[in-house]
């Protein structure tokens, strides 16, 4: 599935300015800022898409990556030869939840639980994509709507995948759950989207 047609990235790229005033702000030696210029600046658009997504709010999205810039410098010694995105991406998702967890706890709703209650099965998607169902009415803002109505682990997963186009493996590794759920999520993400289709009426992000 192409990522660009489910998950559209910010219309406006993010400064880099929260992550220059965290490192400003954070005593060290000038090498560890070369590599922290060189491991997080080239992808603090996805970090700041994923913040966007997790919160539905640009402004608090940008809050988030400060706090995430803050955490990689205080760890980029730590990061020697790996994927720099994915190990960023996990910084950005931790602080999210945290910020999350601070200002809004009753969006974390747990995914069993939403399991139990509606009984979705993968099966349900089966012969049908997010952008099949959308078909007809072309409203990006509508698909739009739909992702951020979804419940944060379901999109975080679908925006793993479709906009950051991660590996089950390295959405995995981001998101600390094994692949098997990873790809279950994925399913339920969809089915997600489908149902939306027909119900409408959720708010896209700020």
């Amino acid at each position: 599935m192409n990522g660009s047609a489910v998950c559209q990235r910010p219309s406006a790229t993010v400064s880099s300015a929260p992550c220059h005033v965290a490192a400003e702000n954070w005593s060290g030696p000038g090498d560890a800022h070369a590599h922290f210029g060189r491991v997080v600046l080239p992808h603090l658009d996805d970090a700041y898409a994923l913040a966007r997504w997790l919160t539905g709010s640009r402004a608090d999205a940008e809050d988030v990556v400060q706090d995430a810039c803050l955490s990689a410098f205080r760890g980029i010694n730590g990061f020697a030869n790996g994927n720099a995105r994915a190990w960023l991406l996990t910084i950005v998702r931790h602080a999210a939840y945290d910020w999350l967890h601070r200002n809004r706890p009753a969006a974390l709703v747990l995914v069993e639980d939403i399991e139990a209650v509606e009984g979705v099965q993968p099966s349900e998607r089966e012969g049908q994509t997010p952008e099949t169902a959308l078909s007809g009415k072309d409203n990006a803002a509508l698909l739009e709507a739909a992702i951020a109505a979804l419940p944060a682990p379901l999109r975080e997963i679908l925006v793993l995948r479709e906009l950051h186009d991660l590996t089950y493996r390295e959405i995995a590794a981001v998101t600390g759950v094994p692949v098997g759920t990873v790809m279950s999520r994925l399913a339920r993400a969809r089915t997600g989207l489908l149902r939306s289709q027909r119900g409408g009426g959720a708010t896209p992000p700020k």
